[in-house]
């Protein structure tokens, strides 16, 4: 117990020379005073510098105690049950004794070629590694253990000194960690370990790879921080789920994995990830290249379940209702493009970051599929059954409220066409082109729908009724942007044709009747003549008022300008008619037989048109 003692002691008093004295010069005046003031500090005992001799006998026995005093001391820390660290004298010692094997055994690998030193070389590499078995679990230990909160930064300031953290605050439950609570402000760095526990794991590091024990190091660090980063994604509710489980999954199900993703994506990749950089930096200082694989390593697992997940939405189904999800996800990609950049910046995660970029483009080639996907659509969409009272079509509905919610991410769409193959015209960006074609698929669509109506006035009704709605949608919105005022004026223009289509098909012959040509019928046949054009008038107004009335219009002001348009036409003509069929003798006397509407029933009738039935009004 007291040659355990003395030896502690010295290893005391050699770190503290080793530590005070600035250069090999320094050391050893330190290590003279220390022999002045007690026998045990003697220079033959403190002196780390065991140099050969000349006579080679000589320096094998110098290596031979040098080896049974470290063996001594190192042989103590692995066969003790408390840890190492516990003690801040226990872990100075045993770092320095790790340095003394270290510098020993580099001061004798140029004579390893003679049998007596490659013997004691190879005694050396022995206690090396119950050394280095030792530190390892101290490393693991310290890994796993020192994490007694969670203190929370604003986002490091490399002007700021790192000893400013406040490793007083309050330790958090499990429930209460930070990166498991919603979060708005993503400028935030997660301190993990304290720094001391940093600084400690920091002396470790550096006397593993010393000895040539890197990969180890490695490995430990990177499988207590994976285990960390799998916990939070976890906390962030970030099921691991397989490509395969992705396409399993029904739609609203996987709407809301989708929400949970974006949430875990920014998490990660704004705090998670950057904390773990920082940490590891700090634990391996000095040693870039360890630093940057022991990173790779602890998040490779998390950004692949990342990555993977856009994936498996990127490859899905092109369904057209699942646009919008997946604009979410590629604008979350985009958005963080600049995270990965920086994060996964070093040559070890080099495969990480071409995967996220190729994933992202993968994502805009998914959403230029959904918008084949709905041309196919609507050319698929039957022109069987005929929409009651010639109204809205639904897929006119669809398609039109379908490209307003589109076009409200207008920009992120601008960017997805821009980055395909297509050529845009001179003055037309590629989705003004896409959104162009799809209108023009819809028009198409809809003539061959008109067919459908035996009435070709109705048939006016229909394309006038789709025609006006699907202008209003384009007006009012972005997809207006998009096409231009030409677009919408032509297409105004257009329904107007609809309007003097249907007049023409449906009143033209009507407002015939109400003509004459008195040089043809002569005085005496006029009176005849217009009792045969009344007759027939009022039939043919009868019946086109009592189907018409079930048509449907249902823009208001559409319906009021048909309205008037109707009554412009028809009231004057109507008027004049039945005023000179009153003036004429004696069957003007008796008019009100054969006149079976005044121009105020007529005008009444005709503000009843387009009312349509409950059925064609929904």
């Amino acid at each position: 117990m007291a040659e355990n003692g003395e030896e502690k002691l010295l290893a005391v008093a050699r770190h503290i020379a080793k530590t005070l004295g600035h250069n090999e010069s320094m050391a050893d005046d330190i290590l003279q005073i220390f022999s002045t003031f007690d026998g045990r500090f003697s220079r033959e005992k403190l002196s780390e510098d065991q140099q050969p001799s000349d006579d080679g006998s000589g320096g094998v026995a110098a290596l031979e105690r040098a080896l049974n005093s470290l063996d001594s001391q190192i042989s103590r820390f692995v066969a003790s049950d408390q840890p190492i660290w516990s003690d801040p004298a226990d872990s100075a010692a045993f770092l320095d004794a790790i340095d003394e094997l270290v510098n020993l055994t580099r001061e004798w690998s140029h004579a390893s070629s003679e049998k007596p030193i490659s013997a004691c070389l190879s005694r050396a590499d022995d206690m090396m590694q119950q050394a280095m078995f030792r530190i390892e679990e101290e490393f693991r230990s310290l890994m796993d253990h020192g994490a007694e909160s969670f203190p929370v930064s604003h986002r490091f300031d490399e002007s700021e000194e790192e000893d400013d953290v406040d490793d007083g605050e309050e330790d958090y439950d499990d429930s209460q960690i930070p990166v498991a609570q919603p979060l708005t402000d993503y400028d935030l760095i997660i301190d993990a370990l304290s720094s001391a526990t940093i600084n400690d794991l920091h002396e470790i590091t550096k006397r593993m790879l010393a000895a040539g024990f890197g990969k180890s190091c490695s490995h430990v660090y990177s499988g207590s921080r994976r285990e960390f980063l799998e916990e939070s994604m976890s906390r962030l509710g970030l099921q691991k789920l397989s490509i395969e489980d992705v396409h399993k999954m029904q739609w609203q199900e996987l709407e809301d994995e989708i929400d949970r993703w974006i949430k875990a994506a920014n998490v990660a990749l704004r705090i998670l990830f950057p904390s773990e950089r920082r940490l590891c930096d700090r634990v391996f200082f000095g040693f870039s290249s360890a630093a940057d694989l022991s990173f790779m390593e602890v998040c490779r697992g998390s950004t692949i379940q990342l990555l993977n997940f856009a994936d498996a939405v990127a490859i899905g189904s092109r369904s057209p209702e699942r646009l919008f999800k997946v604009l979410d996800v590629f604008e979350t990609m985009r958005d963080l493009m600049v995270e990965f950049e920086s994060v996964f910046s070093d040559q070890f995660c080099v495969v990480l970051r071409n995967e996220a970029v190729t994933i992202w483009k993968r994502l805009g080639e998914a959403v230029r599929g959904i918008f084949m996907e709905l041309e196919n659509l609507i050319r698929r969409d039957p022109a069987k059954a005929a929409v009651p009272g010639g109204g809205l079509h639904p897929i006119t509905r669809y398609v039109m409220n379908y490209l307003r919610a589109a076009c409200r991410s207008r920009q992120t769409l601008e960017q997805v066409f821009e980055e395909s193959n297509g050529v845009p015209s001179k003055d037309s960006t590629l989705l003004t082109v896409q959104m162009s074609w799809i209108m023009e698929l819809l028009e198409s669509n809809l003539e061959v729908k008109s067919k459908v109506y035996k009435d070709p006035a109705l048939s006016y009704v229909f394309l006038m009724n789709n025609g006006r709605y699907i202008v209003q949608k384009v007006r009012d919105g972005e997809l207006g942007v998009l096409l231009g005022e030409d677009w919408i004026r032509k297409h105004n223009a257009k329904v107007k044709q609809y309007q003097m289509s249907y007049q023409r098909s449906s009143w033209n012959k009507m407002i015939g009747l109400l003509k004459l040509d008195n040089a043809a019928v002569g005085m005496n046949g006029l009176g005849k003549a217009m009792k045969e054009k009344l007759k027939e008038f009022n039939m043919q107004f009868d019946e086109v008022c009592k189907a018409h009335s079930t048509w449907v219009v249902f823009d208001e002001q559409m319906r009021e300008e048909l309205r008037t348009s109707l009554a412009r036409l028809l009231l004057p003509a109507y008027g004049n008619f039945i005023a000179r069929f009153q003036n004429l003798g004696d069957i003007g006397k008796n008019a009100d037989r054969y006149i079976k509407y005044g121009v105020e029933d007529i005008e009444a009738r005709v503000n009843d048109l387009f009312n349509g039935t409950s059925t064609a009004r929904k």
